[in-house]
């Protein structure tokens, strides 16, 4: 854990809607009681505004939320998963220590920004996302 907002774990919420990527970002932000120290930013649509994806996009909010902890990356749907895992294998493209996390979008947001919050690590903001794949809604 990590006692300084410096060192918390970057979200990155990668949409192919800008609307839904703000909004979640919004959402998991106030949920975690306004975590305004976690650095959580939107990779909503494309640079023209459209709908889509775009690895400037992406790659721009993960270097905006890097703070040396690490960036754990949420995507919604299957190109904007693709895009992602490209960046990733380019290697440069995305800060060191960047994850891409499986995890649901609304679900693992909140539970991802709810845990960087409190200073847990990479592995601990991953798990806990990941973990949302077993809320119940019943």
């Amino acid at each position: 854990m990590s006692d300084t907002s410096d060192k918390l774990v970057g979200v990155v919420l990668v949409s192919h809607s800008a609307a839904v990527a703000e909004s979640v970002a919004d959402l998991a932000k106030g949920l975690a009681g306004g975590a305004t120290a976690v650095p959580v930013a939107p990779a909503g649509g494309t640079v023209d505004g459209g709908l889509g994806t775009s690895s400037e996009l992406v790659s721009a909010a993960a270097a905006a939320v890097d703070r040396g902890a690490g960036v754990a990356v949420l995507a919604d749907l299957g190109s904007a998963v693709l895009t992602v895992k490209a960046l990733l294998a380019e290697g440069d493209e995305l800060p060191e220590n960047t994850r891409l996390v499986d995890a649901p979008f609304v679900e693992g947001a909140v539970a991802a920004v709810v845990t960087a919050s409190a200073g847990a690590d990479l592995a601990a903001v991953e798990a806990a996302a990941t973990e949302a794949y077993g809320y119940r809604k019943e």
